[in-house]
């Protein structure tokens, strides 16, 4: 029973080790007062600081409103890589959306936030 606590043990620690993970610069962006029809492109930097390839599996958002391009290729530990976030400034008024990442991460699901407030 002993081994078998140490080789559990191991398994687990071993795990850890190896885990990718998420560093944003920012985790929320907010446009601030913007005007109708303006460029809603914004850009989320983030680093793998894990020791083991990270892969975007998939992106989805609170809204159709809200476009983010998924990195294609695995983002390497260490490498920088930037989530393009396009919004639809066509509608008035204020908005917080939240864009959902599914990786293979340690934290398997990462939420980040758009907010703002269109105006005419």
């Amino acid at each position: 029973m002993h081994k078998g606590f140490i080789f559990l043990l191991i398994f687990f620690l071993s795990l850890k080790v190896s885990a990718q993970e998420f560093e944003f610069k920012k985790e929320i962006i907010n446009y601030g007062k913007i005007k109708k029809g303006e460029n809603g492109k914004r850009i989320f930097e983030f680093t793998n600081i894990g020791n083991a390839p990270l892969i975007i599996k998939d992106i989805k958002t609170s809204c159709d409103c809200a476009i983010p391009e998924k990195p294609k290729k695995p983002i390497m530990p260490g490498e920088k890589m930037k989530l393009i976030v396009e919004y639809d400034t066509s509608k008035l008024g204020g908005f917080s959306k939240e864009i959902i990442i599914f990786s293979n991460a340690k934290e398997a699901i990462k939420r980040i936030k758009i907010k703002g407030y269109i105006s005419k």
